[in-house]
């Protein structure tokens, strides 16, 4: 139905986006274990293996491996930028251990694994004095993009529900509404404006990315696409199989030329009587290899499900042949491709929203950011020997083609700065 262009921003957004976010409410359901379609005849048995949780976890687990945020002058030539650049670093560490990012990222990214987009923001604590990052439920962001170029947002809505807790809200629940772009910002409560002015940072405080990108789609993918169908037939599979073992166990009594029975029990030492030429036995559901032919079933399940997912079993600490070395790096390689594509999505997200928070820092505390940008680096996804890298990154460092602080970064040193400072002060005291 159309929306009327002159109703309040909060009645408007009801109709917008309703495939995507219905999208995102189907996929949240499956990950929490509403797998199955339909409704249960009855007498039917509804196992659900949530295969589908585990891959997001693991996955997720291996994207963070070695993860850390550093910043660097433009010109690293520049001595002045370079100390600007550590002042820098040090007051994100600040932003960072005041927001708990690690577990608010690794919990974004769960979030973003599952639904297929997420988003963080960054604004400024007046009462606190500092940055504050929060990752919004992207159930609730609306999203407006130049047409040209998807990539670039030209103004933003959030919407969230306020408690009486609140500051500023009446009592009970109701939608608030933030509506914003680079020049104006907007706050609604229910369908009434509430204040309209100039945005006080001059720039949008979100950062959206998508979980995979899909061609010419702004919105991403989910982990659960791919596997959602393997799964469910998993499921079927494993309870279909369930119930036979346990009609097995309480075997069927099945008589032939009988009219009527009674008093016929399955137990130890029980004893029938039946007509002349009639015939009693047990049915065997199992007879025949039955239950093989289901586990054979269930392995090819099993082996779709981790194609289609790219976490091959050695992933999950299945190493029956023992491989090691380059052997298990090419058994792992779907995940660290998969983990790859992500992190090229990850990297100018992050990026982006550190220099969001050291902006503000200017801003408001004063911070010289002049010259600077924030760069993210990433740890090796598949299994790797330390005491080699160590090695390398020595001889490198000895043949002056990389700087000591450089490789202790790259060996997964968040303040390299601050780690050779202590290393030349133990120098000095050891004379």
């Amino acid at each position: 139905m159309p929306v009327d262009p002159s109703a309040p921003l909060p009645l408007r957004l009801r109709a917008r986006d309703e495939e995507r976010r219905r999208r995102y409410r189907r996929r949240l359901a499956f990950h929490e274990g509403e797998q199955w379609t339909g409704r249960a005849r009855r007498g039917e048995r509804r196992l659900v293996l949530n295969y589908a949780r585990a891959f997001v976890e693991k996955i997720t687990g291996y994207l963070f491996e070695g993860r850390a945020l550093h910043v660097r002058p433009r010109d690293p030539l520049d001595g002045a930028a370079a100390e600007r650049a550590r002042a820098a670093e040090r007051a994100w560490r600040e932003v960072e251990e005041a927001n708990g990012l690690a577990r608010l990222d690794f919990e974004t990214e769960l979030d973003c694994a599952v639904l297929g987009d997420a988003a963080y923001k960054v604004t400024w604590d007046a009462d606190k004095g500092r940055v504050r990052v929060s990752a919004p439920d992207v159930q609730g962001i609306h999203v407006w993009r130049r047409p040209d170029d998807a990539s670039r947002i030209t103004a933003l809505a959030s919407q969230y529900e306020a408690g009486e807790a609140d500051a500023g809200a009446p009592a009970g629940a109701e939608l608030v509404t933030e509506y914003w772009t680079d020049a104006i910002f907007e706050l609604w409560r229910g369908n009434g404006l509430a204040r309209r002015g100039p945005n006080p940072y001059g720039f949008i405080p979100f950062v959206v990315f998508p979980n995979l990108s899909e061609p010419k789609r702004p919105w991403g993918a989910s982990d659960l696409d791919a596997i959602a169908e393997s799964n469910r037939e998993l499921n079927r599979a494993f309870s279909q199989l369930s119930q036979i073992l346990e009609l097995s166990g309480n075997p069927i009594a099945v008589l032939e030329g009988v009219a009527g029975a009674r008093d016929i029990a399955v137990e130890p030492g029980a004893v029938w009587e039946v007509p002349e030429r009639a015939r009693a036995y047990l049915l065997d559901l199992l007879e025949g290899g039955g239950a093989a032919l289901h586990r054979d079933y269930i392995d090819l399940i099993y082996r779709t499900l981790h194609d289609l997912g790219e976490s091959p079993r050695t992933a999950f600490g299945q190493n029956p042949s023992g491989l090691s070395g380059v052997a298990l790096n090419v058994e792992l390689d779907p995940v660290a491709r998969k983990v790859a594509r992500k992190r090229l999505i990850r990297t100018p997200a992050y990026e982006r929203r550190a220099m969001l928070a050291l902006r503000l820092l200017a801003r408001h505390a004063g911070l010289p950011v002049e010259g600077l940008r924030a760069e993210a680096v990433w740890g090796p996804v598949l299994p790797a020997d330390r005491s080699r890298r160590v090695a390398d990154e020595r001889a490198l460092v000895e043949a002056g083609i990389r700087s000591r602080r450089t490789a202790a970064e790259r060996l997964g040193e968040e303040d390299a700065a601050a780690e050779w400072a202590r290393v030349r002060e133990e120098r000095a005291a050891l004379g």
